[in-house]
């Protein structure tokens, strides 16, 4: 029978295979940033992790992320990772510190005039869909991509931070390190140009040591450290 780890081996491990595969690709470790992702996990989940010094967190739903993160305690800030819905752009912008997943001008713009109406700004990432699936978000093509950057950039609510990209559904390595490698370059060909532009989100569970090694600046793990959803 196979032992459950705690998260403190969890994430023993996982500081271990990030250090691992930033040293491959002849980087810092320490400039690669790691997300909790804590989306279909509870509320204690997330009390354990900032007990274990986790502080950066991810949350695919605006209403699930509103009811587990309310009036925690200590410094911690939220990311949105999936889909913003434009009628949930209001409560996004009052609850995440960043939204990684903009993927149409259209919410863009709704996202921007809801920060308006508070008087705030918000960190933004924009979403390029690398793998051609249907069900994942994202631009579809880096043509489309930098005619959203070009609008976002005019908006002024938001904050252009940098990409973000979720690698194809497969076992084959060669693929998901094409689609981090597509992604890492349209981030370097950008940045250039815009100061501030740091952050390529990409990685998850079971692929963040390719993503790693393909330039990721940020990587989204949540069974790595917690195990299987619906367990806790």
């Amino acid at each position: 029978m196979e032992m459950v780890k705690t998260l403190a081996e969890s994430l023993t491990d996982v500081r271990s295979r990030i250090d691992a595969a930033a040293r491959r690709a002849g980087r810092a470790p320490a400039d690669v940033r790691l997300m909790a992702v804590t989306k279909g996990f509870s509320r204690e989940v997330v009390l354990e992790a900032l007990a274990a010094g986790l502080s950066l967190f991810g949350e695919n739903r605006v209403q699930e992320a509103e009811g587990k993160f309310a009036g925690l305690p200590g410094a911690w800030e939220t990311h949105l990772i999936g889909h913003l819905q434009t009628n949930k752009a209001r409560a996004a912008a009052a609850l995440f510190a960043c939204v990684q997943s903009i993927d149409s001008t259209h919410t863009a713009m709704a996202l921007d005039g809801r920060c308006a109406e508070r008087g705030t700004s918000i960190d933004v990432l924009l979403e390029l869909n690398t793998s051609g699936e249907d069900s994942k978000s994202g631009f579809r093509s880096r043509d489309d991509l930098l005619a959203g950057l070009d609008a976002v950039r005019k908006l002024a609510r938001l904050r252009l931070k940098g990409l973000m990209t979720v690698g194809p559904l497969t076992d084959d390595s060669q693929k998901i390190r094409a689609s981090f490698s597509e992604l890492r370059s349209l981030f370097e060909e950008v940045r250039a140009g815009l100061p501030g532009f740091d952050t390529l989100s990409m990685g998850m569970s079971g692929d963040f040591e390719l993503a790693i090694e393909e330039g990721a600046t940020l990587v989204r793990l949540g069974t790595a450290l917690f195990g299987p959803r619906g367990t806790k």
